[in-house]
Order: C-alpha cells, then sequence, then structure tokens
C-alpha cells in the first residue's frame, strides 16, 4: 500500500535516518590490477621462447631475433589490432555529487522505440495491457456477452444471486452516472479515513485507499488504521471491494464486488457500514459541503481537520 502524504500520519512512514550520513573511513591501499597484469618484464617472454625465435630467424635468412621482429612489425600490429575490442563509454549525463553522502541515483531505464509507437494508439495500449496479478476481471465471475443480452434487471437479479452463497462476500449494482461522481471524488481524494463505531468503546478508525488497477476496474482496500501505523505498506486490507466497469457504457450499471477477511476483527455488517461511509463523503447520495471539506482537509494534510466532525457526519442517516 503506497504510503500517505498528510502529516498527521507522516510519523509512521517518515523520519530522519541519521545513520546514512555517517562516513565510513577507508585505510587500504588501492592498486591498478591491470598495470600488474600487463606491465611485466618483456625479457622474460623472449627468453622462454629464445631457441624459437633464433630457428625461425636463421629459416627466414635474418641474422637474429630482433630482425625477425622488424621483419614482423607490420603483421604484429596488425594482429593486436584484430585481437583488441574497443569499449565505448557512454557519457555522464548525471551531474557529479559534491560531498554527498548518498549513493549516486541509478540511471533511468531505457524505453524501447516501439513502446512509444504503440503508446500513441490508445485502443492497442489497452488491448495489450495484461491484467495485474491477484486482480479479478469481471469476465471471472460471469459470461459478458451473454450478459449484455440481458436486461437491467436481470443483470441485478444474477449478479446478486452469483454472491448469495458466499456469506463473506459485499455486492450491490450502482447506476453508472453515481458511479461517474464517486470515482471523480476517488481520483482527487484517493485516501481517507472512516469510522465504525464500537458500542460502549466509541469509535474505530479504518484507513481506506483507492486503486485502479485496471480501466475497467476500481478497488477500494480498507484496513485498520492501527495496523497501517504499525505496518505501513506491508499492511493487510481487511475489507477488499472492487468495481466493474465492463457493462458501464452498453448497460449503465456498474457491478460491485467486494469481501471481507475472517479473522480480521470485522464482520460482514461492519464491512457494508464501511461501504456506506464510504459512498456518503464520496458523493454516492447528496453531496454536503461538510463532508467535501472533510475530505479536502485530510488530502492537505490541514491541522484543522478534527475525528469529532468525521463521526458526526457519518453517523448522520444521509
Amino acid at each position: 500500500m503506497a504510503a500517505i502524504r498528510q502529516p498527521a500520519l507522516r510519523y509512521v512512514l517518515g523520519g530522519n535516518v541519521p545513520f546514512l550520513r555517517v562516513s565510513q573511513r577507508r585505510w587500504a591501499q588501492v592498486h591498478d590490477v591491470r598495470f600488474v597484469a600487463t606491465h611485466r618484464e618483456p625479457d622474460r617472454i623472449i627468453e622462454k621462447y629464445k631457441e624459437k625465435l633464433d630457428r625461425k630467424a636463421k629459416e627466414e635468412g635474418l641474422k637474429n631475433v630482433n630482425e625477425l621482429k622488424e621483419a614482423y612489425k607490420d603483421k604484429i600490429q596488425m594482429l593486436k589490432k584484430k585481437a583488441s575490442v574497443a569499449i565505448p563509454s557512454a557519457p555522464n549525463t548525471t551531474p557529479p555529487l559534491q560531498n554527498s553522502p548518498y549513493p549516486r541515483p541509478p540511471p533511468p531505464p531505457r524505453i524501447p522505440s516501439d513502446v512509444s509507437s504503440t503508446a500513441s494508439s490508445p485502443a492497442s495500449t489497452v488491448s495489450s495491457a495484461s491484467t495485474p496479478p491477484g486482480v479479478k476481471t469481471l469476465s471471472s465471475y460471469i459470461d459478458i456477452p451473454k450478459t449484455l443480452e440481458l436486461p437491467q434487471k436481470e443483470i441485478e437479479y444474477i449478479w446478486r444471486l452469483r454472491h448469495a452463497s458466499d456469506a463473506q462476500s459485499l455486492c450491490a449494482v450502482i447506476p453508472h452516472s453515481t458511479y461517474t461522481r464517486v470515482e471523480a471524488t476517488a481520483r482527487r481524494h484517493p485516501q481517507f479515513i472512516l469510522p465504525l463505531p464500537r458500542e460502549g468503546q466509541g469509535a474505530e478508525i479504518h484507513f481506506l485507499q483507492w486503486t485502479f488497477p485496471t480501466p475497467t476496474t476500481a478497488t477500494v482496500l480498507f484496513t485498520h488504521l492501527a495496523e497501517f501505523k504499525l505496518r505501513g505498506e506491508f499492511s493487510q486490507p481487511h475489507t477488499t471491494v472492487t468495481h466493474h466497469l465492463d457493462l458501464a457504457g452498453p448497460k449503465g450499471l456498474v457491478l460491485l464486488q467486494g469481501s471481507v477477511a475472517e479473522g480480521r476483527g470485522i464482520t460482514v455488517d461492519e464491512g457494508k457500514w464501511l461501504l456506506m461511509c464510504l459512498q456518503k463523503f464520496y458523493g454516492g447520495g447528496n453531496e454536503k459541503w461538510e463532508r467535501k471539506k472533510l475530505l479536502e482537509q485530510f488530502s492537505q494534510g490541514d491541522g484543522g481537520f478534527k475525528v469529532e466532525e468525521l463521526l458526526e457526519e457519518a453517523e448522520k442517516v444521509v
């Protein structure tokens, strides 16, 4: 889960890391092993093959090894050029770090040329995009081509019947016009907190985050705020709700499907309460100025954000 930006929760993932600023002194001397390997005494090689070189010089009608080396000078240079491999050095586009205790950042990834050509076509991009692992699309639940042939009432009945056997499931059918308002608010405020009243214990705060893994799915993850403070991005959501937009255009319907994890301290009815609160604040019903203000304050990290006002708005019937 991505880290939130609000100052009220920034201490969860923030903080200074002074150990990164400690410089380590190295006293060992560094030698260039390339010099050791290539700058050896050439007389050792000549002594090793002296007899063979003398024999070769007599066969060629030369007096000694020096004349032999002079006779084969051009050929030796040509063989050296063939054996050597030029290693081009890339231009250094990264400005040098001046007395920085941090390591040099890695270079940006190269983008293949064929990607830029296909990115200009939205249709090709959507068709070639693969579904992220763990994301279930609408085709995992129903036969979309056959469902498109049915009227809206039958689609709603089939969708609810499809999840009736799962006691931990959440499902709903939302008009496309209503979902459009909800999504517009969610893209402006992808993170928020919602209260869950506990009888005799006040209210328990839960953290929510919107994600849009594919063009036709939008998912909301609900997590205990206490767990998110403790584990950050490694926290596990107790409730997951996904909106499927495959039928939004032709049928004007958005199918909602979710599940409440067992043994995570949340019941299905409490999951429904959080879902109802989400619709209140994100414009599923009558939008109120007070709720818009709370969303804006939370997203901007405004110190005027008050949990008491959040509880008051959440407990209102409409």
